[in-house]
């Protein structure tokens, strides 16, 4: 997940009190204001006296998060990339059960990941893409595939009801794994982290 903040707003002269959340390309700002701002049409950003102040459009917006204001800067002006959010190294070994979108697989290729389109022995990253509850039915098989020290990550569609999270949380469990992230894979979809208990793994490589 990014960054959050509970912390008064200033919005174009008008206060209130708010939730920031900074995502890896958006910056979000929940009731009584309900924003999205993506990084790409801010113009202006400055931090200082425990501020942040952004400007877009004819907007301006000043958030009071203390002494993360620079740091909330710092991340809008360098966003990390999707491939750094999901801690993608180069020569890991990715296995996709699913179809991502072209331009995320483009950028694994770029990372120097080793990729392939089938489930591998001992891969280090999988991601497995749901788009209905019966897809979670793969979720014991697929994890046969992942190393003992890897990470499965589930990507589905956000806010439908064909799939929620309690569905992927207890698919993950009856695998046998635990979960130990979410975070923001797109604008439509979100990602689940899964690993291995650390008491059930091997001391070499996964054998399934």
């Amino acid at each position: 997940m990014g960054s959050e903040a509970k912390c008064r707003v200033e919005l174009d002269g008008r206060t209130g009190e708010a939730k920031a959340l900074l995502e890896t390309d958006e910056l979000i700002v929940r009731a009584p204001f309900r924003l999205t701002i993506p990084f790409r049409e801010i113009k202006t950003i400055e931090a200082g006296d425990d501020h942040l102040r952004i400007a877009w459009g004819s907007h301006t917006l000043s958030l009071a998060i203390g002494r993360d204001a620079r740091k909330w800067a710092d991340k809008i002006r360098n966003p990390k990339s999707l491939t750094d959010k999901l801690g993608i190294k180069a020569g890991q070994k990715i296995s996709i059960a699913g179809d991502l979108p072209r331009s995320f697989l483009d950028e694994l290729n770029r990372r120097g990941a080793d990729v392939s389109m089938r489930m591998r022995p001992n891969s280090d990253i999988i991601f497995f893409v749901v788009d209905r509850k019966e897809d979670l039915l793969r979720f014991s098989a697929i994890r046969k595939s992942l190393a003992s020290d890897g990470s499965l990550w589930v990507v589905r569609p956000k806010g439908i009801t064909a799939i929620s999270e309690s569905d992927v949380m207890a698919a993950g469990r009856s695998a046998g794994l635990v979960d130990v992230k979410v975070a923001r894979f797109s604008a439509t979809h979100t990602a689940e982290k899964f690993v291995i208990p650390v008491s059930n793994r091997t001391t070499g490589r996964n054998r399934g």
